[in-house]
């Protein structure tokens, strides 16, 4: 059942949500592309809380998103979730559910929907095609759909407005860094093995900053969490990050695990390394205590 809540009560449009925008938009499934044979991904239940698809106003427009949060009265912290390549598909959302489970108002906006193809990214599987999709979210078009989400946020009775973290897993890591430098209203920011560094010559967004430019424009403390193994994100990368932020005086943490790979957290995927996602579970959660998100 779809149940939208703004501060002052649901309004007649907030139901003038397209099948579209249901059907595909807010994916059931894992993405196709990722999805191991013998995958065995954590899912976690809703009891206890309220889940449902919305849609945020957002520059004439209306941006899906996913919300987990507990039921009942009361402000709760909330964190922005930023979604891998894939959208947001049954991962993304377990893992809005995992951070409702611990109090948390937990949201991942479908950065992708304006794509033609926006609403079928969990289910291609050529990711040349994927990337032409994923290509067509510019930066500041990302960075009107985070403000959008944090301004719905804050108004909202069930959210606590003064405690708002951030975290996003792989091209979601590159957008939580971009969002730290962006909005002075988050507490916390943590970024799984987004991207770092330039992009070859020739690839990316012209005219942009990536995450090595930001040390002197961060707005919030930022935990980064990558994997040794990682064949896109190297350790030069990570050691000339580490380098700009001291230069900047920043004194953010960086923290590598050996034996992990890119997506070591996804559990659908065959990257999936239990012992270094549970750890930097943790460690996110008390990055967030820590930096009074909790």
């Amino acid at each position: 059942m779809l149940s939208l809540t703004r501060a002052d009560g649901p309004q007649p449009e907030d139901f003038h949500l397209s099948r579209r925008m249901l059907g595909g938009m807010i994916f059931a499934g894992y993405a196709a592309a990722a999805l191991a044979a013998e995958a065995a991904p954590i899912v976690t239940d809703a009891e206890g809380l309220d889940t449902a698809t919305i849609a945020i106003p957002e520059g004439g427009e209306q941006l899906p998103a996913y919300i987990a949060r507990p039921k009942g009265h009361g402000r709760h912290p909330a964190v922005l979730v930023c979604s891998e390549v894939f959208g947001v598909h049954a991962y993304i959302q377990d893992i809005c559910r995992r951070l409702a489970k611990l109090g948390y108002v937990a949201i991942a906006p479908a950065f992708f929907f304006r794509a033609p193809d926006g609403d079928k990214l969990p289910t291609i599987t050529e990711f040349p095609a994927i990337m032409k999709i994923v290509a067509t979210a510019h930066l500041e078009q990302v960075m009107g759909d985070v403000g959008a989400t944090l301004k719905w946020l804050q108004a909202q009775p069930f959210v606590d407005p003064h405690k708002l973290a951030v975290t996003g897993f792989c091209w979601g890591g590159g957008t939580t860094w971009m969002s730290a430098s962006r909005f002075p209203e988050l507490k916390a920011a943590v970024a799984w093995y987004g991207p770092l560094a330039h992009p070859p010559e020739g690839h990316g967004e012209a005219g942009r900053d990536y995450p090595i430019d930001l040390p002197g424009k961060l707005k919030c403390p930022v935990l980064g969490l990558y994997g040794g193994q990682d064949k896109g994100i190297t350790a030069p990368d990570i050691a000339a990050m580490r380098d700009a932020l001291a230069k900047a005086g920043v004194h953010d943490e960086l923290v590598v695990y050996p034996d992990a790979g890119h997506g070591f957290h996804a559990d659908y995927r065959e990257s999936f390394n239990a012992k270094d996602a549970e750890d930097g579970w943790r460690r996110m959660l008390a990055f967030f205590r820590a930096n009074g998100v909790a």
